[in-house]
């Protein structure tokens, strides 16, 4: 597991990204700890109000204008749901396998700002929000489990054409792509896990605690920031609301009801050494939400597993160190081009 990374490129990522270090790690944990609270069974995701609707809709508008202009938008229809998906078709791509990217919790495709113009200078690139969650997808049938999580993928990559892939997913998004690569393994050209939750290994305690800080309605809400920070790993000084992620995340989290989102579940041993594609396991060296060095113990044992601890990162690892990973990414797919 390599940890050779430039210290200077990595402190301006932490400077940079302070409230994406707060937003996505703790709704990830929130998210979790609601479902072992929860006694409800699994619901159908929605907005609580028109008016918060258009709020969302409105902050998810200023984020995605950061990225670059997709080709292709479109509305894909699947059992549970309309999955909003986004295309950006490279002319003269590396190789014909595009990239597929599932975002993390609350995050949305606009999370994907800093690492999409890297992976588009190689090749097409599609991107999901994911049904059940905030974003642009409209969920009609509840998912009970995984399986149907997996599915509404599967059924979405089915309704783009796309045969042969390299699957992305970040944080609850890799729990989640690789539920598709237990199901679905001869699709993936290759599988990318960046601090995939419950996939490894299990929700550290400190993680679940602050969540429950957090979760609190009753407490001010300056008590209940400082413990999102913490989760976070940042100072409160850092954290700048009006930045167009925050804003969008946080009026997710305020006005979207997820429904009670099937939680990823750590992999078995036999699904593991079925896990015959390649695949790339990004972990954070601190506060790791995916299980840190114990999880990359256990990732090396896939039949093809390249795994790295990414020094001084926290579990919003893609967006810190995005220009390494994506070089870094941009060889693994090559390689697994000259492998096949």
């Amino acid at each position: 597991m390599s940890k050779d990374i430039d210290e200077g490129s990595r402190a301006r990522r932490r400077r940079r990204w302070p409230i994406v270090l707060l937003t996505l790690v703790a709704l990830v944990s929130t998210g979790c700890l609601a479902m072992v609270l929860t006694t409800n069974g699994p619901g159908v995701g929605h907005f609580r109000t028109p008016a918060g609707r258009q709020t969302y809709t409105d902050a998810y508008r200023t984020a995605f204008a950061a990225l670059p202009q997709p080709t292709e938008t479109r509305d894909v229809e699947t059992t549970f749901g309309t999955v909003r998906t986004y295309a950006w078709v490279n002319p003269r791509p590396v190789d014909e396998v595009p990239v597929v990217l599932v975002p993390g919790r609350a995050s949305g495709v606009p999370m994907w700002g800093e690492n999409l113009r890297d992976f588009l200078a190689h090749r097409t690139v599609y991107a999901f929000d994911a049904i059940g969650d905030s974003g642009l997808s409209e969920q009609t049938l509840p998912l009970r489990d995984m399986a149907d999580n997996a599915r509404w993928v599967e059924e979405a990559l089915n309704a783009l054409d796309l045969d042969r892939i390299h699957l992305v997913g970040h944080s609850q998004g890799g729990g989640l792509a690789a539920a598709v690569a237990v199901r679905h393994p001869e699709r993936l050209a290759s599988l990318t896990l960046l601090e995939p939750i419950m996939t490894f290994g299990m929700l550290p305690v400190w993680a679940i605690a602050w969540s429950a800080v957090a979760a609190l309605p009753f407490l001010p809400e300056s008590l209940r920031d400082h413990a999102l920070n913490r989760i976070g790993g940042v100072e409160d000084s850092e954290v700048d609301p009006e930045d167009p992620m925050a804003r969008m995340i946080a009026a997710g989290t305020r006005h979207f009801d997820s429904g009670n989102l099937p939680t990823p579940s750590r992999l078995t041993d036999e699904q593991m050494r079925n896990l015959k594609m390649p695949v790339y396991v990004a972990i954070a060296s601190d506060k790791s939400l995916a299980g840190g060095e114990d999880a990359a113990k256990r990732a090396q044992r896939l039949p093809d597993a390249t795994v790295k601890i990414w020094p001084e990162t926290t579990h919003s690892l893609p967006m810190q160190v995005s220009a390494e990973l994506d070089a870094e990414l941009e060889r693994f797919w090559a390689g697994v081009r000259r492998d096949d």
